[in-house]
């Protein structure tokens, strides 16, 4: 570029939203595991917060920030990715044609993996600001989008950074070291950009504050009463239930099993698992109101509806390791995981879930042994 000088562009704001994206979709893909939703989610919000303020930083953030200083149309577009491949693309101060493109789409697929997540968390997880408007089988429709749109967002990724690459070749200019510097190549006629620092800095505090506060139940928890960041709702209880079911082994809630399943688990209650309950017919009868009122069709939590929807119609599972929901969460577990302390078989749920006893199996509140 002749008469040129090296010159900030990318001001620290717009450097701190890129890095911060790219930072919340690798923390947000790495934590896809149940286990670290509160993770996954709390990228999500951040991904949300930093996408409104690159939209108002799109009308206030100065030479080579704003929105309308790449806005091109797309025979503009075709024009450059033309030039490019003839290996002598024209060189731009901010965005060229084809990289506005993929800005305008990464965020706007950005803000629609965000929504989708907002929409999956309220109907299949029932928390967050939607908990209570939508039903598990709108929030599983979402959770399917949702994935749909970040392998979308994952390819147009690969090609944006395979764009940076070709042109800093072709330019002999590295691209995304000017991202990480702010600085570039530009005319010596063109004013830089303003550096903006305070902007950032009040960007970093609102997020390292966010950070703390969503984490803070870490940080203050006992060590006997490791920290649960989603609490599931309060289902219904019984202390007949409690006792009878509850006096040999973990009281499994009537949730996670469907009606028919619990009652013909009273009918042969003499045989159950090779054992003779000897219940009274008004025992039955009482614990066959409660295990029907409350079982897996009335969709109480999300294990609940999952597990329903996992069995077939003519199947009557008489334990929760024989639904395919079951089966699908621990089927990658070895037979020796199972015998391995404090774990005391397949139906010791309450080893590695915190919330065993309440029935709610919330994912957050899972907690593995230190051996797994």
């Amino acid at each position: 570029m002749p008469s040129s000088k090296t010159a900030l562009v990318w001001n620290l704001p717009v450097r701190l939203f890129h890095w911060g994206v790219v930072c919340c979709f690798i923390t947000a893909w790495s934590t896809l595991d149940s286990r670290y939703l509160d993770i996954h989610i709390f990228s999500g919000y951040s991904t949300m917060g930093l996408l409104l303020f690159r939209i108002l930083w799109g009308w206030l953030g100065g030479p080579y920030a704003r929105f309308s200083d790449f806005s091109f149309t797309g025979h503009e577009v075709l024009s450059h990715f033309k030039e490019t491949m003839k290996g002598r693309p024209k060189p731009f101060i901010g965005h060229n044609p084809a990289g506005s493109w993929a800005i305008y789409l990464l965020i706007g697929l950005s803000a629609a993996i965000t929504l989708s997540g907002l929409i999956t968390l309220g109907g299949e997880e029932q928390h967050g600001p939607l908990a209570g408007l939508l039903s598990f089988s709108q929030g599983d429709i979402a959770h399917q989008i949702h994935e749909l749109l970040a392998w979308s967002t994952l390819a147009v990724i690969a090609i944006h950074i395979s764009g940076v690459l070709l042109e800093s070749r072709l330019l002999n200019e590295n691209l995304i070291r000017s991202m990480i510097t702010g600085k570039k190549r530009i005319p010596t006629t063109a004013p830089p950009a303003i550096a903006h620092h305070n902007t950032a800095i009040t960007l970093l505090v609102v997020l390292s504050g966010a950070a703390l506060f969503w984490f803070m139940g870490y940080l203050t928890a006992p060590d006997d009463k490791p920290y649960r960041p989603f609490i599931g709702p309060e289902l219904a209880d019984n202390a007949l239930w409690r006792e009878e079911c509850g006096s040999c082994h973990l009281a499994f809630h009537p949730s996670l099993l469907p009606a028919r399943s619990w009652q013909k688990m009273l009918r042969e209650q003499a045989t159950h698992f090779e054992e003779d309950l000897f219940l009274e017919a008004d025992t039955i009868n009482a614990l066959q109101i409660f295990l029907t009122n409350n079982a897996a069709e009335w969709a109480a939590t999300e294990a609940a509806w999952k597990i329903n929807h996992s069995i077939a119609e003519n199947e009557t599972p008489l334990s929760i390791t024989e639904t395919g929901y079951w089966q699908e969460k621990h089927g990658e577990l070895a037979d020796a995981v199972w015998q391995t302390d404090p774990v005391k078989g397949k139906s010791d749920c309450a080893a590695c879930h915190l919330d065993a006893d309440l029935g709610t199996f919330e994912d957050g509140a899972m907690h593995l042994p230190n051996n797994f």
